[in-house]
């Protein structure tokens, strides 16, 4: 039986697809999917035991030189520019990702 967690936010994903138009995938059991639009994708992660959903989009892999400036520019836009995202760095993809999080009590669909 699906999580009633992973059910909520697949209606929303239904949802937004029919009034896109377009077909996406639902998340899975494990608790993800992505949306991939040209060369932008959104990965979708829902976490029910800690009762959050993550929406992660790739901005860049991570250079290897020259990582302390990038991490201050990084640092500022989390603070001044990027609202209720914020950048996150995997260092073992190698990768920087927008990050946004979102509390799954009360979410709803407009």
């Amino acid at each position: 039986m699906e999580n009633p967690k992973i059910a909520q936010v697949n209606n929303f994903i239904r949802q937004f697809s029919e009034q896109l138009g377009i077909p996406l995938r639902p998340v899975d059991e494990s608790g993800f999917t992505y949306i991939a639009r040209g060369s932008a994708t959104l990965g979708i992660n829902v976490f029910p035991e800690q009762n959050v959903l993550i929406f992660l989009a790739f901005i860049m892999d991570l250079p290897e030189k020259k990582q302390l400036p990038l991490f201050s520019k990084l640092l500022e836009l989390n603070l001044l520019k990027t609202k209720d995202g914020a950048f996150a760095v995997d260092f073992t993809e190698k990768k920087i990702y927008l990050r946004a999080l979102r509390g799954l009590e009360g979410l709803d669909y407009p």
